[in-house]
C-alpha cells in the first residue's frame, strides 16, 4: 500500500484525515491565541511519514541552511551562542543586538504548491514532491474539545502541527533564505528564528538591512511574522552608552525587552543568568513537591531515582553547559540547596551543580571533538598547540569571557584533549563518563552558531522566479 501510495503520488482520503486537538500553550489560555492546533492521525500515516522522512533527509541535506539547527543528529550547540557574543563585548565599543522573530501560524501558513516547487529545485524527484503535495491538500479534518466535535472541514493551506512531515517540511520552506557573515547572520531552529548582529562603534546598517530583507522574504512566501510579539534584546556593556534608533517592522517599533526566554532559556541584556536560575528555581521547586508526593504514597528505590533524573534532574540541569561554569556563587547556591532537599526525599547522596555541569561540560567538548560538523569543531581544533598535543586557553581579557563555556572546557578537560590528539580510539568512549539520564537531554536548546571571522558572508539562494 505504501508502495502503491508513493508511484501513485497520492495519499487516501481516510489516512490523511485529521482529528484536531487545541492544546493550551499557557497555564491559563485567554484566547484562541494561546491554544496550539495539534492533528491527531491514523497510525498507518505516521508509518509512512517516518519512512518518507528517512527518504527525504539525505535528498535536501545539501541544500539545506547550515544554521538550521532543528533535527540535526549530533548538533547541540547550547555554548555557541554566549561563546561568540562574550568574545565580540571584549573588544571595545562593541554591543550585541538580537532580533527574536515571532511567528502567526507558522505551520499552518505553508503553501504547498510553492513548498513543492522549492523540493523539486533541491533535487527532489518528481513524484516525492507530488506526494508532499497531496498529502498536504484536501486534507479533511475536525476540531475535538472534550466531549464536542466540530463539522469536517477540507484544508488546502499550511502543513498539521503533530504529524512526523510537517517539522521538517517546514525546514524545506525555509532554507532558501540564509545568510552568514562575520558580524550578522540569521539562525534558526524549526519555527524560531532570531537574527545575531555583532554590531561595532554604533554601525548596524548590515543588521537592519538583514532585518528588511527577511521581513520581505516572509511576505513572499506567505509567513506571516507578528511584529507584536516580535522582540529585540540589545547587550551593552559600555559605559557611555548610546540611545539606539528602534528596529520598525511592519510599521511598527520593536519593542526593546532585558530578558528573553530564547528555547527554554532565560536571557538577559547582562548575560549574568539571574533571570535564569530564577526560572530554574521555581520549576524545580514545583517539579520537587511532585518527588515528595510520590514518596508520600509509598513510591522508593530505583523509581524515585529515576522519577528524579527524568522530572527534576532535568529541569534543574537544562542547559547547565550554558550556564554552568557562568553563574554567580549565590546562584549556584541557590540551586544546590534544591538537589541537597531533592537528596533527603531520596535518601542518597546527589552530584552538585558544579559538579554536574563540569562533567557535562567535559562530554560536551569531548563529542564535539567526534563531530566535525559542529559549529565550534573549527574554533577548537584551531588552538591546538603547534609544539604539543594540548589545546591553547584563549586570551580572556575579562572575567565574563574566561568563565563561559570553551575557556572552562579548556582548562577542565587538557588531559582529555591530549588523549584525543594521541588516539584514534573515540574519546566519548573512553571518557567513560557516569552520567545522569538527562545528560545530554538540553531541551534542544540551539543557541548562537560560531563562525569564523574570517569566513565570506554566505549568500542568499532563492527558488526560481516561477515558485515563488
Amino acid at each position: 500500500m505504501f508502495d502503491l501510495s508513493l508511484k501513485l503520488g497520492k495519499v487516501p482520503q481516510i489516512w490523511k484525515t485529521s482529528c484536531v486537538v487545541p492544546v493550551p500553550k499557557t497555564p491559563r489560555p485567554k484566547d484562541f491565541g494561546d491554544y496550539r492546533p495539534v492533528a491527531l492521525t491514523s497510525h498507518l500515516m505516521k508509518t509512512l511519514e517516518r519512512l518518507v522522512l528517512t527518504h527525504l533527509r539525505p535528498l535536501v541535506s545539501p541544500s539545506m541552511d547550515t544554521l538550521q539547527f532543528a533535527y540535526q543528529p549530533g548538533i547541540g550547540v547550547e555554548d555557541a551562542v554566549l561563546n561568540r557574543a562574550i568574545l565580540h563585548l571584549e573588544k571595545a565599543g562593541s554591543t550585541v543586538r538580537v532580533m527574536f522573530f515571532d511567528f502567526s501560524s507558522a505551520f499552518n501558513t505553508i503553501q504547498p504548491a510553492l513548498l513543492r516547487d522549492k523540493m523539486e529545485y533541491m533535487g527532489v524527484d518528481h513524484l516525492l514532491s507530488v506526494w508532499t503535495l497531496d498529502y498536504l491538500t484536501d486534507r479533511p479534518q475536525y476540531v475535538r474539545t472534550r466531549d464536542c466535535e466540530s463539522d469536517m472541514i477540507v484544508c488546502n493551506t499550511g502543513a498539521p502541527q503533530g504529524t512526523v512531515l510537517a517539522p521538517f517540511l517546514f525546514t524545506i520552506y525555509t532554507a532558501d533564505f540564509m545568510f552568514s557573515s562575520a558580524t550578522c547572520h540569521l539562525q534558526k531552529f524549526s519555527d524560531d528564528s532570531a537574527i545575531f548582529g555583532l554590531i561595532t562603534n554604533d554601525d548596524d546598517r548590515e543588521y537592519r538591512g538583514l532585518i528588511k530583507n527577511f521581513v520581505e522574504w516572509c511576505q513572499r512566501s506567505c509567513l506571516q511574522i507578528n511584529a507584536g510579539k516580535t522582540e529585540e534584546l540589545v547587550v551593552d556593556f559600555r559605559r557611555r552608552k548610546q540611545t539606539l534608533s528602534p528596529v520598525n517592522i511592519q510599521g511598527r517599533d520593536i519593542v526593546k525587552v532585558d530578558s528573553y526566554k530564547y528555547l527554554g532559556v532565560h536571557l538577559n541584556n547582562k548575560l549574568d543568568w539571574t533571570d535564569n536560575t530564577e526560572a530554574i528555581y521555581k520549576k524545580g521547586q514545583s517539579r520537587l513537591f511532585l518527588l515528595r508526593r510520590l514518596r508520600s504514597f509509598g513510591v522508593q528505590g530505583e523509581l524515585l531515582k529515576t522519577f528524579f533524573d527524568s522530572v527534576v534532574a532535568s529541569a534543574i540541569f537544562s542547559g547547565v553547559v550554558c550556564w554552568g561554569s557562568s553563574i554567580s556563587t549565590a546562584d549556584r547556591k541557590r540551586l544546590d540547596k534544591l538537589i541537597r532537599k531533592a537528596s533527603s526525599v531520596l535518601g542518597i547522596p546527589l552530584d552538585t551543580v558544579q559538579e554536574v555541569g563540569e562533567r557535562r561540560i567535559v562530554a560536551k567538548l569531548s563529542s564535539l571533538l567526534q563531530n566535525a560538523s559542529h559549529p565550534l569543531y573549527e574554533t577548537v581544533t584551531s588552538l591546538s598547540s603547534s609544539f604539543s598535543d594540548r589545546l591553547i586557553h584563549p586570551k580572556c581579557q575579562k572575567e565574563r569571557y574566561r568563565r563561559s563555556f570553551l575557556p572552562a572546557a579548556i582548562r577542565l578537560s587538557c588531559p582529555i584533549i591530549q588523549h584525543h590528539f594521541t588516539t584514534t580510539k573515540p574519546l566519548i568512549s573512553s571518557l567513560k563518563l557516569t552520567l545522569q539520564p538527562s545528560s545530554f537531554r538540553f531541551h534542544h536548546l540551539i543557541l548562537f552558531s560560531v563562525l569564523t571571522s574570517s569566513s565570506p558572508p554566505t549568500p542568499f539562494y532563492k527558488p526560481p522566479t516561477d515558485a515563488v
